[in-house]
């Protein structure tokens, strides 16, 4: 339990756009790394989208990627569990980086509170999503709309989750995504045509605040 003052629970949010994937991947390393060193300095959440790409967890396997060894796509293997995904404009990815002593340190709980800011965002439009026992993610309609991967060390998290908002899904058609082969990927633009990323961005922050009891301070 924390037992930290309320003025001090806060989570510091950065907002940058469009951020090509090797980049921010280093700011998780860096805020990760610094964060473990210093545990009172504070979580954070980056809020981003990236140009198109793929990413493969550190155990993924190379049989659900459908293009050819020689080809130009950008492809990254890294820290987080689960398969092979897609990442590109109109997706918003999330990436928290908090200290889950200062929470619950428990991977389970953190991964179904992932799932619960994406499930109260879609609730604000009426859309009722919901979880599949078994798998990590969030669906709309038995489409997943909301993918999932994180790294933990020493309780410091890292990656986090990846919503399709209005991101164009054909690049989804290269792999098996998240190693599921009989699921579709959907996205919230299906279900409402005239999603407006930026709102939805404000959405997460004001939940994630919400679901994880926290202040959030716009960096």
């Amino acid at each position: 339990m924390d037992l930290s003052p309320v003025a001090t629970r806060k989570i510091i949010v950065s907002q940058p756009g469009i951020v090509p994937y090797q980049t921010a991947w280093n700011w998780q390393k860096q805020l990760q790394k610094s964060l473990i060193e210093n545990p009172e300095q504070g979580d954070r959440l980056m809020l981003l989208q990236h140009p198109p790409v793929y990413t493969l967890g550190q155990a993924a396997s190379n049989e659900f990627i459908k293009f050819p060894e020689q080809h130009d796509y950008e492809i990254y293997r890294i820290e987080r569990g689960g398969e092979v995904t897609y990442h590109c404009p109109g997706q918003l990815v999330g990436y928290p980086i908090l200290n889950l002593q200062h929470y619950q340190p428990d991977l389970h709980w953190y991964l179904r509170q992932l799932e619960e800011v994406v499930i109260q965002v879609l609730a604000l439009y009426n859309l009722s999503a919901e979880r599949i026992p078994g798998l990590t993610g969030v669906w709309l309609a038995h489409k997943k709309v909301a993918a999932i991967g994180i790294k933990v060390s020493r309780w410091v998290t890292m990656h986090g989750f990846a919503i399709n908002v209005c991101n164009d899904l054909s690049g989804f058609q290269q792999i098996v995504p998240c190693g599921l082969v009989d699921r579709q990927v959907g996205s919230i633009q299906e279900f409402i045509p005239d999603i407006d990323l930026a709102i939805v961005q404000q959405q997460v922050i004001a939940v994630f605040g919400k679901v994880f009891d926290r202040q959030m301070v716009l960096a």
